[in-house]
């Protein structure tokens, strides 16, 4: 399954890099940067969410709704249209009360400013989402959470992350700083496999939890 980087360093990732870029007035190495922050963090929050019947519930019907599978299809209309209002919501859902936390985080690890980073977030959301969609709707994904080859969605979102159910892979040196990595290595290998993801968003307070924690503080 293909990863969050695969995504970035693909052909598509670069059309984003450069849209986004164009949109929020950040060279393309900036962009680059802040996204490889903010698209893990924004799945580790769905995995928080996914963690309970309600927000896997939520969350398989957005993806399965149809409205985010065609999405990148048409970037460049998904750029020119309401995608930051879409995205405020979504990142609502998703982060909640530490959105305003990992933005001031994430300006902190690439130095970019947090206006420009809550803007870029606004934008990632809904492509991540349309992301996650087409990779929810080619693995079979039903409305029950489980998938053709008896995954299931914590399975799709830990692949996005680097590890599936029978692979792991190395975090790339470039996500090193990256808010989710430290936490989500769980077991301390280096390495960010689905067993790490499973752990981070089980433990008590969940994912949610740590974020709040690492984020609270001043």
């Amino acid at each position: 399954m293909a990863g969050l980087m695969d995504l970035l360093n693909s052909d598509l990732g670069k059309q984003i890099i450069s849209g986004v870029s164009g949109q929020v007035g950040t060279s393309e190495g900036e962009t680059s940067s802040v996204l490889e922050s903010v698209l893990p963090s924004l799945v580790g929050g769905m995995m928080n969410n996914a963690s309970t019947a309600e927000g896997q519930s939520g969350l398989l019907g957005a993806l399965l709704g149809g409205k985010h599978g065609g999405l990148l299809d048409n970037l460049s209309g998904m750029l020119g249209g309401d995608v930051q209002e879409d995205g405020g919501k979504i990142l609502g859902h998703v982060l909640g009360d530490n959105q305003e936390n990992v933005q001031n985080q994430v300006s902190q690890n690439t130095g970019v400013s947090s206006d420009k980073i809550a803007m870029i977030m606004k934008i990632a959301a809904p492509i991540l989402m349309a992301y996650l969609a087409k990779q929810a709707q080619g693995s079979g994904l039903n409305n029950s959470g489980t998938t053709a080859n008896g995954g299931g969605l914590t399975d799709i979102l830990g692949g996005l992350l680097g590890g599936g159910q029978t692979q792991q892979t190395q975090a790339p040196s470039s996500m090193g700083g990256s808010i989710l990595t430290s936490m989500l290595d769980q077991d301390g290998d280096g390495q960010l496999g689905l067993g790490d993801a499973v752990a981070a968003a089980t433990k008590k307070g969940g994912l949610g939890g740590l974020l709040g924690n690492l984020f609270g503080k001043k």
